[in-house]
C-alpha cells in the first residue's frame, strides 16, 4: 500500500496524510481520525526502513482505562505505572519505560483509536483494564488490534477482562465473587434482595449479575421469572446511578431487605437514597458493594463488599507487560475476590 492509497481511502490529499503521520502540522481532528482509520484498514507502513523496524519497540507503554477519576481504574493504572520505573526487565527490551494513561471514557471507538496509535508508536506493551464492551464487532476489532500489536513485538496484557488470543490475561472472578456476596446475604436470612447493575453492554456487569442470580437460583429465591428482572436496575458505575436505581427499586418493592450494588461507588448512592427515604442501614435494609475501594471501610456504616486486590493485579499486569514475571499457564490467571463482611449487612429486622 502507498501513501496515495491511504489518501484515496481517506478522501484527502497525499500532503494531508503526510502531515497527519508526521504530527508536525495542525490537522482537523475529524480529518486526522479519518486518515488514521484508513492507515489502519490498509495496514500502511510509512516506508521500507520503517517496515524493517516494525518488530523494534519503543520505551512507551500504553495503559487504557475507562475513567482515570474512578478509583477502580486509578488504582490499577497507578500500580502499572509504578512498575514502569522499576529496574530490570528482559535483556534487549530496556529497563525503565514511559507509561501513558489513555482515558477512553468508555468509548469503544476511542479504545480502538488508542490501540492504533500505540501500534504506530511501536509501544513496548499495552495494558487494557476493566470490562470489555459486549458487541461482536468491537470484540473482533479489539482481537485484530491485539494480533497486530503482538505481531509487531508489543506485549498485550488484559487486566480485568475476559481472555482473547495474543494477550496475557488477568481475569477477575466477578461471577464467583458476586455469587459469594449474595450467598452472604442469603445466609443472614435475606430473601427480598434488589440489585443495582452497571451498564448492560459491559462484561463485568453481566458476569457480576450472573453470579448474583446464580446464588438466588441455588437458594430457590426469586427464580428465573419476571421478578428477577423487576428487582434489577441498570445504570452507570457511579453514585448518582446508585441513588436513582434505589428509588426505583423501592418503588417496585418496598419490602426489600437488602440491596446489592455492582460496585462500591454505586453502593454509596444506594446508602444515600436509603437514608433520604428514612431507612436505616442495616436495620431496615442491608447494603453490599463490590471491589473494596479505599473509602469502603470508612463509610458509615462500613461497607460489606467483595475485595479485589486491584493494586496487586495492576502491579502484576505491569510486570507481565515488561517480561519481569513468567507468563501464567495458558496465558490466563484468575484474580480471586475476598468477602469483606462489615457493618452494612445484618440479618433482616423482625
Amino acid at each position: 500500500m502507498t501513501l496515495a492509497d491511504v489518501a484515496a481511502r481517506a478522501r484527502v490529499s497525499a500532503a494531508t496524510v503526510s502531515r497527519v503521520l508526521s504530527g508536525n502540522y495542525p490537522v482537523a481532528e475529524s480529518t486526522r481520525t479519518r486518515v488514521l482509520r484508513a492507515v489502519d484498514e490498509l495496514e500502511y507502513v510509512v516506508n521500507g526502513p520503517a517496515s524493517a523496524l516494525a518488530a523494534a519497540t519503543s520505551d512507551l507503554v500504553g495503559v487504557l482505562v475507562n475513567d482515570i477519576a474512578d478509583p477502580f481504574f486509578g488504582i490499577i493504572a497507578g500500580a502499572v505505572q509504578a512498575e514502569m520505573g522499576a529496574p530490570g526487565g528482559e535483556p534487549g527490551r530496556g529497563g525503565e519505560k514511559l507509561a501513558v494513561i489513555c482515558n477512553t471514557g468508555g468509548s469503544p471507538e476511542r479504545e480502538l483509536n488508542y490501540l492504533t496509535l500505540l501500534q504506530r508508536q511501536r509501544a513496548a506493551a499495552v495494558v487494557l483494564t476493566g470490562g470489555a464492551v459486549e458487541h461482536p464487532d468491537h470484540a473482533a476489532a479489539v482481537a485484530t488490534k491485539a494480533s497486530r500489536l503482538a505481531a509487531s513485538g508489543t506485549r498485550v496484557v488484559l487486566c480485568g477482562r475476559p481472555p482473547i488470543e495474543d494477550a496475557t490475561t488477568l481475569t477477575f472472578d466477578n461471577r464467583g465473587g458476586a455469587r459469594r456476596l449474595t450467598e452472604h446475604l442469603l445466609t443472614l436470612g435475606h430473601r427480598r434482595i434488589g440489585y443495582v447493575a452497571g451498564p448492560a453492554d459491559r462484561t463485568t456487569t453481566r458476569h457480576r449479575l450472573e453470579g448474583h442470580r446464580a446464588a438466588l437460583g441455588a437458594a430457590g429465591v426469586n427464580g428465573p421469572d419476571a421478578d428477577e428482572e423487576r428487582l434489577t436496575v441498570h445504570g452507570l458505575y457511579d453514585r448518582a446511578s446508585g441513588y436513582d436505581a434505589t428509588l426505583e427499586l423501592l418503588r417496585r418493592d418496598r419490602s426489600l431487605t437488602a440491596i446489592v450494588a455492582a460496585n462500591d461507588t454505586i453502593a454509596l448512592g444506594v446508602c444515600a437514597a436509603l437514608r433520604d427515604q428514612g431507612l436505616r442501614i442495616p436495620e431496615d435494609v442491608s447494603v453490599a458493594g463490590f471491589d473494596d475501594l479505599p473509602f469502603s471501610a470508612d463509610a458509615v456504616p462500613a461497607l460489606t463488599t467483595m475485595r479485589l486486590p486491584l493494586h496487586d493485579a495492576g502491579a502484576r499486569a505491569g510486570r507481565l507487560a515488561l517480561g519481569r514475571e513468567p507468563q501464567p499457564p495458558g496465558g490466563v490467571a484468575m484474580v480471586r475476590a475476598e468477602l469483606m463482611a462489615r457493618s452494612s449487612t445484618a440479618p433482616p429486622h423482625g
